[in-house]
């Protein structure tokens, strides 16, 4: 399959270019485009074809759900069977914009949709060329992250290539995505809504207009036993580069000794180690590469840069990438969610000397 790559201003976006992403969505195809969290790979969310494609194209699991994209909130009614009052403060206060509701589906949305799931997850993206492809497509759009299922999310249209090209029909080219981090996910189908992925949206700035809301205990911890995820991110290994990530907690500058000690160690064994660290420490490791995700004082600035950093290791051929941690408050819970699924949870405690907390 040859894939099509077409470049989109977000400003003023071609109409030539959104009515062809459009008819290849119509007509079952799949299209990679720009949202202002990251890249989301297209289909049509209605046809259960489309969406095996998607998930054929990702080698994503049968049991991850898709989030549904609309680009106008009167498109609800089709695919939502109630919508609770506390959904609709939040839509109010969110929409259009990086939050992703959950609610009970109705029939015409298909079971591989939803992952076989009751419910379905929908988005109204405020970027303005994802909603003029989902507007001129005249259907929900079904847009997981646009890269291969368990690596980074691409936040830019040089990532999906790297990842699709040959898989899928197309990739429209916006720029840069603007907040690097897949939008924060709500259940809001049962009595008390609960968050099942944290992202730009905050629990404190939900919490602002709903009250208290629970935190699903997967986001910060792996999940046990048989667990059938309700939301895309919350099972399997995600965001991980080829390299093998470990996290390190502590003092920062324990955690600067403690790395040190560790990469010196495994470079006298011929391997290639990479630290992520930040504006502020960042002069104070010593490896074989040393990236920063940006200052600390700037928590989005961190999560902007996540993705296109594990991705940077990747490219400079990392064995191994050692990363700071940060704290879990406001966009710190979406940012260490992205890293303990990257590391696939695997932490040292650098107080105690580099043995494994």
């Amino acid at each position: 399959m040859k894939t099509i790559v077409e470049q989109a201003d977000p400003a003023r976006p071609a109409a030539e270019v959104i009515q062809k992403a459009a008819g290849i969505l119509r007509a079952g195809g799949l299209v990679a485009f720009p949202t202002e969290t990251v890249y989301g790979l297209g289909g049509n969310g209605l046809d259960e074809e489309a969406c095996q494609k998607i998930y054929l194209a990702k080698g994503r699991p049968s049991d991850n759900p898709l989030i549904l994209h609309i680009s106008e909130r009167e498109e609800l009614a089709q695919i939502v069977r109630e919508v609770s009052p506390a959904a609709k403060k939040l839509m109010d206060a969110f929409w259009p914009g990086p939050l992703t509701l959950i609610f009970p589906k109705t029939d015409i949305v298909p079971m591989r949709t939803t992952g076989g799931l009751d419910t379905v997850a929908v988005r109204f993206p405020s970027h303005p060329v994802a909603r003029a492809i989902i507007r001129a497509a005249g259907v929900p759009i079904a847009a997981p992250s646009a890269n291969s299922s368990g690596k980074p999310s691409p936040t830019r249209a040089s990532h999906v290539e790297f990842d699709l090209t040959g898989r899928i029909d197309m990739i429209v080219d916006g720029g840069a995505a603007e907040w690097g981090l897949e939008s924060t996910i709500v259940d809001v189908s049962g009595e008390k809504a609960m968050i099942l992925r944290p992202g730009a949206v905050t629990k404190e700035m939900l919490e602002a207009v709903v009250g208290e809301i629970a935190v699903d205990p997967a986001i910060l911890s792996k999940p046990e036993g048989e667990f059938r995820p309700k939301a895309p991110g919350m099972k399997y290994t995600h965001y991980a580069p080829k390299a093998e990530v470990w996290l390190v907690r502590g003092s920062r500058e324990a955690v600067a000794a403690c790395i040190n000690r560790l990469a010196e160690a495994e470079r006298n064994t011929g391997k290639v180690i990479g630290v992520m660290a930040t504006a502020e420490t960042e002069g104070l490791y010593h490896a074989d590469a040393v990236l920063s995700l940006g200052s600390r004082e700037r928590p989005e600035e961190i999560g902007s840069n996540l993705f296109k950093t594990l991705r940077k290791f990747d490219f400079l051929g990392m064995d191994k990438v050692y990363a700071e941690v940060f704290p879990e408050d406001g966009e710190g819970m979406a940012i260490m969610n992205r890293l303990n699924k990257a590391a696939g949870y695997r932490a040292i405690d650098a107080e105690e000397r580099g043995e494994e907390s």
